[in-house]
């Protein structure tokens, strides 16, 4: 499986728009090569550089297994259009929160999930619940890391 975004590439800068110094919207994003048995996606946005600690942007949950793309902006509700639900970030907000680091260049992870069941879960969840959730259930998962410096 693999996860890609035509805003940037593996190991590169994420564009100011996708960030707290831009419109902090979520980059668009897809992903190919889907294992056999997928019945939902999950996807954890996170920056382990943050200086406390990892510090999470985005926690997206029972996507439907047709969705194979993110478009640029997914609304930051519970329930996006597209299907899924999504959990709280680290800035105590539903949905995506972009790249915002204190100082120095920080890497932001896409991680993205397969699973073999649809999770049913509330929206609202924490990365750490949402984890827990579904730690049986993987079958494969992929990531894509942008960078940002402020």
């Amino acid at each position: 499986m693999e996860i890609t975004s035509t805003s940037f590439k593996e190991n590169e800068m994420i564009p100011k728009l996708y960030t707290c110094d831009g419109k902090d919207i979520s980059p668009p994003l897809e992903w190919k090569n889907i294992p056999e048995g997928t019945e939902s996606f999950a996807l954890i946005c996170d920056d382990p550089d943050a200086p406390h600690g990892t510090w999470v942007h985005w926690v997206y949950y029972d996507i439907p297994s047709t969705v194979k793309v993110l478009p640029e902006g997914v609304a930051t509700i519970k329930k996006p259009d597209i299907g899924g639900n999504q959990g709280i970030n680290d800035f105590r907000r539903i949905g995506y929160g972009g790249p915002c680091p204190p100082g120095g260049t920080h890497r932001y992870h896409f991680k993205l999930y397969a699973l073999n069941r649809v999770l049913n879960l509330e929206p609202g969840l924490t990365k750490e619940k949402l984890i827990n959730s579904m730690k049986f259930h993987v079958i494969e998962k992929t990531r894509l890391t942008g960078k940002y410096k402020r």
